[in-house]
């Protein structure tokens, strides 16, 4: 499937051109062209930053060395983001760790007139969002700014979101080397048990959320859910739900802001 894909980038047609022509044999431009592509691919090099491009949500993205690969997990927390908040109007949305944009630019063009400001501590990732929301004509609608987490953020948000670096430092080495040897390190490294990341939010994200109403969604790593759970009940967040992915893993935690003191927890 992957040689299929590179095949049909490097003669620029769709993977269904290649079915409806199966014996068109390639000239010697092409081959010189497709070959070096497979030799990339064989080294380690992810399919994504040999093209330049992956989708999101159904929207096209340009992605590079500069930001991690956006993962069907990520789709699953940008659509748990949907169902609760599709049908609201003029939302308030911080996008943590941007990244390439991808959660972004997908709640600007899905939910309803949203504000989102999107943040990333790396100059080179905001430069690539903001290329992709360009091209998905949501750049008007996004405020990008440089921050390292909170630092230079203020005001208060109806959603808070972020896929934050999650991965153990000590099980980035049992990482398939296409990802430890090619993405940001510093997207993927969270420290011991890969919750320094995800706690610092969460100690924080009270300051931030609207009173009562704001809510926080995060990605989290597959066997983070009871601790991550626990840690975000003792921040005073409530009505927490912990929701597992297609795959049956933790994936997923929302809680809101608030003073109540009955915790609320499911999978789903």
């Amino acid at each position: 499937m992957e040689a299929e894909q590179l095949l049909a980038y490097t003669l620029d047609v769709d993977r269904i051109h290649l079915y409806l022509n199966p014996d068109r044999p390639l000239d010697q431009k092409e081959l010189d062209q497709f070959r070096p592509l497979i030799r990339e691919r064989k080294s380690g090099q992810p399919l994504q930053y040999i093209t330049g491009q992956t989708s999101f949500m159904g929207l096209s993205l340009k992605i590079d060395e500069r930001a991690l690969i956006p993962r069907p997990e990520t789709e699953e927390l940008t659509e748990e983001i949907l169902a609760q908040f599709r049908n609201e109007k003029n939302l308030e949305v911080l996008d943590m760790g941007t990244g390439s944009g991808a959660i972004a630019i997908a709640l600007s063009r899905f939910l309803v007139e949203p504000n989102v400001t999107a943040v990333d501590k790396s100059p080179k990732a905001l430069e690539l969002a903001k290329k992709n929301a360009e091209a998905n004509d949501s750049s008007s609608k996004i405020e990008f700014r440089q921050s390292d987490w909170f630092t230079d953020i203020a005001g208060r948000y109806d959603i808070i979101v972020s896929n934050p670096p999650y991965v153990a430092t000590g099980d980035i080495a049992e990482l398939k080397e296409e990802i430890k040897d090619h993405e940001p390190l510093k997207a993927l490294d969270g420290g011991e048990e890969g919750l320094v990341e995800i706690k610092n939010i969460l100690q924080k994200a009270d300051q931030y959320l609207k009173p009562e109403s704001g809510v926080i969604f995060l990605e989290i790593g597959h066997n983070q859910g009871e601790k991550v759970r626990d840690f975000a009940a003792s921040q005073n967040f409530t009505d927490i739900n912990l929701l597992t992915d297609t795959q049956g893993n933790d994936r997923i935690i929302h809680g809101r802001k608030g003073n109540k003191h009955v915790e609320n927890c499911s999978n789903s």
